[in-house]
């Protein structure tokens, strides 16, 4: 872990960006009080979610499918009904 001043942390941002990219935690101080931390964020899962993971947990209803009726498609228009 990386002990740094704000300062230092303004002057060579990109430097200390570059060593969290290769894993190193970085802590920044203030008055030589900690104050924050720069640490690298989790990659992201290689693989891709597979489709239907929901599958059969429920159901959608017949009227789902209806027509709306006119007085909410007026709301959608900015119509009053």
């Amino acid at each position: 872990m990386i002990t740094i001043n704000v300062h230092e942390a303004k002057t060579h941002l990109s430097h200390y960006l570059d060593e969290v990219e290769k894993g190193e935690r970085i802590v920044v101080c203030k008055r030589n009080r900690p104050v924050a931390e720069i640490r690298p964020i989790p990659s992201r899962a290689a693989e891709k979610r597979p489709i239907g993971l929901a599958k059969e947990t429920f159901t959608v209803p017949d009227s789902f499918f209806d027509e709306l009726p006119d007085e909410t498609i007026a709301l959608f228009s900015g119509e009053t009904p």
